[in-house]
């Protein structure tokens, strides 16, 4: 009766230990996954090596919205990380270190403290989408996005627009290092 017991003990500890993984793995896959920040094309908002979560159902229930930070598989078969900043139907237009938006200008408060250490350097020099894309407006399902490190970022001004189909998610908590863990969003607005 004793090797029973355990042998029903041993069966029932791998069907649980079966069953986490397959939890983990669904959770891993389906809503939310850990990414590592590759690059300075988000400072000062996201430095070199922060860990963040990537929540991956957000965009399967709703849409981007104007400067959330989002993941997506970018043209060199890498994960991007960039801002939103042109939604479908927007005009773009970047003149005098301002952003404008359907011919008006809008506030990054992201921006400002990046800006005040410049000392009156440009961070963004002038462009219109029309220059960079050819496009008047962000086409429909389509993303114009820029990196908050203007000056060494390979964003939409390179790469063009991105099809909202190639986001992975968005994400607006670093996590690691464990003294730097912050909600990027709410700091940043």
């Amino acid at each position: 009766m004793d090797k029973v017991k355990k042998r029903n003990e041993w069966w029932e500890w791998t069907k649980a230990l079966f069953i986490a993984v397959l939890i983990a793995a669904a959770v891993r896959y389906f809503l939310f996954t850990p990414i590592v920040v590759d690059g300075l094309s988000m400072m000062p908002t996201l430095q070199d090596g922060d860990r963040m979560i990537v929540n991956k159902f957000n965009y399967k229930v709703s849409t981007p919205e104007r400067f959330d930070v989002i993941v997506f598989h970018a043209p060199e078969k890498r994960d991007y990380i960039k801002r939103v900043i042109g939604l479908p139907g927007d005009k773009i237009v970047y003149s005098g270190d301002q952003l404008f938006i359907n011919d008006k200008p809008v506030s990054e408060p992201y921006l400002e403290g990046f800006k005040e250490q410049l000392a009156g350097g440009i961070l963004t020099n002038d462009f219109t989408l029309e220059q960079i894309t050819g496009d008047e407006r962000v086409p429909e399902g389509q993303l114009f996005v820029m990196g908050d490190n203007r000056r060494y970022s390979k964003d939409s001004r390179h790469i063009g627009t991105i099809d909202i189909e190639e986001i992975v998610g968005d994400t607006n908590l670093v996590f690691w290092p464990l003294q730097e863990t912050r909600l990027i969003n709410e700091q940043n607005q």
